[in-house]
């Protein structure tokens, strides 16, 4: 296959689970990049394979499938969609607190997994941008705090959190409102 829809990696310590994983991403147009049965192999082998998302099952017999996306999130991020017959607001909450993109409930219904794997990728994407447009902005108010008021680098990022939290706001919102200022004030200047 010359350009498949999607690389996947699966951890999952069930052969069955592992293996209908494999064929519903055949048949959508992807390939398995990559597969682990064990949660202590998930950040080495999302971090040398780099897939384009990734399967997890909950249940490992060496950890929490939770456990190990969120290891991955903080060494080699990367989509990851929970595949597993658990539900509950406990197990969504800790999913979405460990970065989890998606989620899959057992058995495999093989309709479902294409919208799962391209919503997870699209809301990983997304949540990337916004990201970098965040720590964009808040470099632009950085420097224009350390132009205006002589503080270094460091006394401008601890400026610009602190207000963020005073106010329960985030640092992206309090650097764009630094930089509002800046621009409102060369506008009254320029017309003085």
């Amino acid at each position: 296959m010359k350009n498949p829809r999607w690389r996947v990696a699966i951890v999952d310590d069930h052969p069955r689970s592992r293996s209908e994983l494999s064929s519903a991403i055949t048949a959508a147009g992807g390939v398995v990049a990559a597969q682990s049965a064990h949660a202590g192999e998930a950040v080495e082998l999302i971090g040398r394979v780099r897939p384009d998302v990734a399967i997890f099952a909950v249940g490992l017999p060496d950890g929490d499938g939770v456990g190990a996306a969120r290891a991955v999130m903080a060494a080699a991020p990367c989509p990851i969609v929970l595949f597993t017959s658990h539900r509950g607001d406990e197990l969504i909450e800790r999913a979405r607190a460990a970065g989890v993109m998606g989620y899959l409930l057992k058995p495999l219904r093989p309709g479902e997994l294409p919208p799962a794997l391209d919503l997870a990728i699209a809301r990983y994407g997304e949540i990337r941008r916004q990201r970098l447009e965040a720590r964009k902005l808040i470099e632009r108010a950085k420097g224009l705090l350390m132009a205006r008021q002589g503080l270094s680098e460091e006394e401008a990022f601890h400026a610009l959190r602190r207000t963020a939290m005073n106010q329960r706001r985030s640092m992206a919102q309090i650097a764009q409102a630094v930089i509002l200022s800046e621009s409102m004030a060369k506008d009254v200047l320029a017309r003085s």
